[in-house]
């Protein structure tokens, strides 16, 4: 089976394969443009006969709930990342496929993390053929230099749901790794000794997969409150030692920014919005946990205090940060996707206003709206921009794939989306003439904010009316670009092949780019 066949130049002006692992792909038509025919993919109809009635689903071990749920080779292995870089169970399914001899498999994350470094060896002799999910680290680099034996396929959160729903991905085998779960399979994230919050990733494997495995290592009494997985769509539940490790779940970028130019674009971000009166009472907004975003969120709590307004809501990945402005009643709810901290744990179990939420209330394109359109302010972060506003923030400016692009592309549809970056990093120009790979569209970009300047997109007009008398200072993005490269130079092009090593989805399922191999 070849990787891809049959390029096409998409409406974004690039290069992409329609075929990808031997299946059929549409190419990026322009956002909005591409409209979905037909009825969602449903999974097998299963029948209580075929169940214990006492309810109880237990397996001596995950090699056997695997053999039972019939792993063979070519199938598709779906996790979640919820234990972010303290995953332990996503290693061992394949040690168990590559004990069995299965081969040819798709392992299809919500995300991966270092800690999975350790399944190199398997994409290298054949058990895996391919991550189709984000691939972070050292998978990434891996991919880059064009090893992985099939075409990788990078969604965002929300793209991955619809793949899902849609049937672009069918789900052989599921397995959700749960804190806390009962014998027949209602499982949660806000229990137990591996606590992680919320399990929303794994929801749409859970309703469409042919087979679902539960393993957890706190195993309750039924029923296990509350059932962010409802067992009525588990097959099998395995009890381990250790589903996860604490302490790396936890991520290790929530903290505030100790960085001055870092605190500075903080600073300029907050009085942009407050000077073009996207700040008031009732807003809302969702900023990511990195330092930056978490000092801007700092700011606008105060901006909300000196002027006794309140925020409707918070559409977060959630720390102590945002939990401390909801519990002084600065906001009213947080709409959780991904916890970060025990803080935003603790929250989320204890305070009814902290609600978890999955890629499909959030970010689901085919769907019948999401909640992504109703946020005011949507702050994000970027491995590069370019002149007409278009973003990149899964490679770097040498090409190496290294970050994945989690709900990134869904957060755009906000209705003001900011991008905070600094004009350089490591003496490299953050914008450049053109990304090195496509993630969104410039029209989706509203405002680049840097220690230097703000960048307005032209195409918003009352952005650019709004502060136009204001103290900010307001630059085009070409004037930035020029002022970055005559600090540091105009930065060299990556040293890339024409090979396509991966492809990148836009959030309808549509192919918006190609990644190509890095020659090294």
């Amino acid at each position: 089976m070849k990787k891809y066949d049959k390029l096409i130049t998409n409406a974004a002006g690039r290069v992409v394969p329609t075929i990808i692992n031997g299946e059929k792909h549409i190419p990026f038509m322009g956002v909005g443009k591409y409209k979905p025919t037909g009825r969602k993919y449903a999974p097998p109809i299963s029948t209580c006969a075929d169940y214990p009635e006492d309810g109880n689903k237990l397996l001596p071990g995950l090699k056997d709930a695997l053999i039972k749920a019939v792993l063979k080779d070519g199938m598709t292995i779906s996790t979640h990342h919820h234990f972010r870089n303290g995953d332990l169970i996503a290693n061992q399914i394949f040690d168990i496929a590559n004990e069995l001899g299965v081969k040819d498999l798709r392992w299809y994350p919500s995300a991966s993390f270092p800690c999975q470094e350790h399944l190199i060896k398997y994409l290298e002799d054949g058990t895996i053929n391919r991550i189709e999910g984000s691939m972070n680290g050292p998978l990434g680099r891996f991919a880059s230099l064009g090893k992985m034996k099939g075409l990788g396929v990078l969604r965002s959160h929300g793209g991955r749901y619809q793949a899902i729903q849609d049937g672009e991905v069918k789900i052989d085998i599921a397995v959700i790794a749960a804190p806390t779960a009962d014998a027949f399979g209602n499982a949660n994230g806000v229990n137990g000794d591996a606590a992680c919050g919320l399990l929303g990733f794994a929801l749409g494997d859970s309703q469409y997969a042919d087979k679902v495995i539960v393993v957890t290592d706190n195993l309750v009494p039924f029923p296990a409150i509350p059932w962010q997985i409802h067992g009525n769509y588990v097959d099998y539940v395995v009890e381990v030692d250790k589903v996860g490790l604490p302490e790396k779940i936890v991520s290790g970028t929530t903290q505030i920014t100790k960085s001055p130019d870092r605190l500075l674009i903080a600073e300029i971000t907050a009085q942009f919005c407050e000077e073009a009166g996207l700040i008031y009472d009732g807003f809302s907004y969702q900023a990511g946990a990195g330092g930056t975003a978490l000092s801007i969120g700092n700011y606008f709590g105060d901006i909300l205090r000196k002027n006794n307004w309140k925020a409707s809501f918070i559409r977060a990945g959630s720390n102590k940060y945002p939990v401390e402005l909801l519990e002084d009643g600065v906001v009213g709810y947080i709409l959780d996707g991904q916890t970060f901290d025990h803080e935003g744990i603790r929250s989320m179990r204890e305070n009814p206003n902290h609600v978890n939420t999955s890629p499909f209330t959030s970010y689901n394109y085919h769907g019948k709206g999401n909640f992504a359109s109703l946020v005011d302010i949507v702050v994000l972060g970027a491995t590069e921009v370019d002149v007409n506003f278009n973003a990149n923030v899964v490679s770097h400016s040498d090409g190496y794939l290294l970050h994945g692009i989690g709900g990134w592309q869904n957060t755009l549809f906000g209705k003001t989306t900011i991008m905070p970056i600094p004009l350089f990093r490591d003496r490299i120009p953050v914008i450049r003439d053109e990304v090195t790979t496509l993630c969104a569209p410039g029209e989706m970009i509203d405002v680049i904010v840097t220690e230097r300047g703000i960048a307005i997109n032209p195409l918003r007009k009352d952005l650019i009316e709004k502060t136009k008398n204001s103290g900010l200072t307001i630059k085009t993005i070409e004037e930035l670009k020029k002022e970055a490269e005559d600090i540091c130079g105009v930065p060299e092009k990556p040293n890339l092949s024409d090979e396509i090593i991966a492809v990148i989805k836009w959030v309808d399922g549509t192919v918006i780019d190609s990644v190509y191999k890095v020659i090294e």
